[in-house]
């Protein structure tokens, strides 16, 4: 198998985790209960970017005042309503995440994860993958200034491996994923597994395209550099 002279960056959910739609039925019950009404699918839409990024935006285009305090308590039902979803067991890795890992960590290729939820809602995750954050980077929301779409998340977890971000891969499942990836200058790879399409993905930047985490392990060879 080919060793790679590159660092692989990991976006968490619906890239190792399948749990894209309970985060986005966790803002559903946070947005109602708020009293936003907004269709599942435009929420859909935005999954992935920034938390605060997406309230914004979510807000804005039903003409509600985007206040602190609002944004706060849609933060706060949206981490209780996913801790449920998490405590009844319906989150889980994604086929081949765990495996994938294993690969990259005894063909001593460096990895790192790097997600835009904070650790109160990404800690179960990072945990039901078996991955110790004293071992692995691990980049939440909460070490960085800017998530995505901006490129802080993935630049903090190259500097924490010591690798030029140039010399990465991103790997994602969402169009956010893949324009952090440009504008921190490193190649996209995207994975199938967080609901956008394969033309969405290119579209964003992705120069392959895999069904998930195991598709991605089956053809490791096209992305993973000889050393």
């Amino acid at each position: 198998m080919p060793r790679a002279s590159t660092a692989f960056l990991f976006d968490l959910d619906g890239t190792l985790i399948d749990s894209v739609y309970q985060h986005v039925l966790a803002w559903k019950e946070a947005l109602d209960r708020e009293g936003v009404d907004l269709p599942v699918w435009k929420i859909h839409r935005k999954i992935g970017m920034s938390g605060g990024l997406f309230t914004n935006i979510l807000l804005r285009e039903t003409g509600l005042d985007i206040t602190q305090e609002r944004l706060a308590r849609l933060r706060q039902y949206h981490a209780e309503a996913y801790g449920r979803f998490s405590r009844e067991g319906t989150v889980h890795p994604l086929p081949g995440a765990r495996e994938l890992l294993d690969f990259l960590t005894g063909a001593s290729i460096p990895w790192a994860i790097a997600t835009s939820g904070r650790m109160e809602t990404a800690g179960p995750n990072i945990a039901a993958l078996g991955v110790d954050p004293a071992q692995v980077p691990v980049i939440t929301r909460d070490l960085v200034r800017h998530a995505k779409p901006d490129p802080d998340l993935f630049i903090a977890a190259a500097e924490r491996l010591g690798v030029d971000i140039t010399q990465c891969l991103v790997i994602g499942d969402s169009i956010w994923d893949m324009l952090a990836a440009q504008r921190a200058r490193s190649l996209g790879v995207g994975v199938l597994s967080g609901g956008y399409g394969q033309e969405e993905l290119e579209r964003a930047g992705a120069f392959r395209v895999y069904e998930d985490p195991a598709d991605l392990l089956r053809h490791i060879d096209e992305v993973a550099a000889r050393s």
